[in-house]
């Protein structure tokens, strides 16, 4: 039948589903507080988001935002240092902007939450128990009390959208909420870790990129078991648990050596 747009399923599970049809995302939630969460948030949020097209019990629509995703995982990055930077600029104006009331995760509940998946992942076999053990250690080192900002929760690259050099949207803020600025930075950077000097330029100031690297530990290590569960493959290339077995490869270049929050 000519003109009529396919229904394309973006991700799908049991606690959520988006669907795109043409130009226009239908995300379709269990919680109608997680929907209710994401609009406020990106009302609030001094960052191009989607527009809001109606909202229904349990279905948002969103209009698609304009450029192409900054990154993939497990493909290179077509995106430009630039644009890069300019996502890392982008980031800052957030953790700069006034904070949502909601509350993210703090230390505590991140370290509670380590001990079952550290326990999962070696009972499952998963990973050896010397490479769990190393990342935990490593991870650790993010479990420190922080000074909350606004940040998003959820930044892969793959929510950020660029034209050319400028970010054009950030897409998915069900976690928007207050909490460590360095697990945005992280989770941005998770896939693509050539681009971590770039994303620092953008956003500035000083930035203690081991406990970024700590994120990406701790970020992999808490969500292994969710992606398996829900019908996601980690082990995929430049996913978590690619993420995990690097954790002894990493080195500190120059430019990115940044001290701070």
């Amino acid at each position: 039948m000519g003109g009529v747009d396919k229904v394309q399923v973006v991700i799908a599970h049991e606690e959520r589903a988006t669907l795109r049809v043409g130009d226009t995302f239908l995300k379709v939630d269990g919680d109608q507080g997680r929907l209710d969460v994401e609009v406020e948030v990106m009302r609030l949020a001094p960052v191009p988001t989607p527009e809001v097209l109606w909202r229904r019990p349990r279905v948002l629509a969103l209009a698609a935002v304009k450029g192409k995703a900054l990154g993939r995982t497990g493909q290179p990055s077509e995106a430009s240092p630039t644009a890069w930077a300019a996502a890392g600029a982008a980031v800052r104006r957030l953790h700069d902007a006034p904070m949502p009331p909601w509350t993210g995760p703090g230390p505590e509940q991140y370290a509670a939450e380590l001990d079952h998946e550290c326990g999962w992942l070696v009972t499952n076999g998963i990973l050896p128990a010397d490479l769990v053990d190393q990342n935990r250690r490593a991870a650790e080192k993010a479990l420190r009390p922080w000074t909350p900002v606004f940040v998003h929760g959820d930044l892969h690259a793959s929510h950020v959208f660029v034209a050319g050099d400028e970010v054009t949207g950030v897409i998915d803020w069900s976690e928007g909420a207050q909490g460590d600025a360095l697990r945005d930075l992280a989770s941005l950077t998770l896939a693509h870790p050539e681009h971590l000097g770039n994303v620092l330029a953008g956003y500035g100031g000083d930035v203690d990129v081991e406990v970024i690297w700590a994120w990406w530990s701790l970020r992999s290590l808490l969500a292994a078991r969710w992606l398996v569960e829900h019908g996601f493959d980690p082990d995929s290339p430049g996913c978590e648990l690619d993420v995990l077995r690097a954790v002894g490869t990493r080195s500190t270049p120059d430019l990115t050596r940044r001290r701070g929050r």
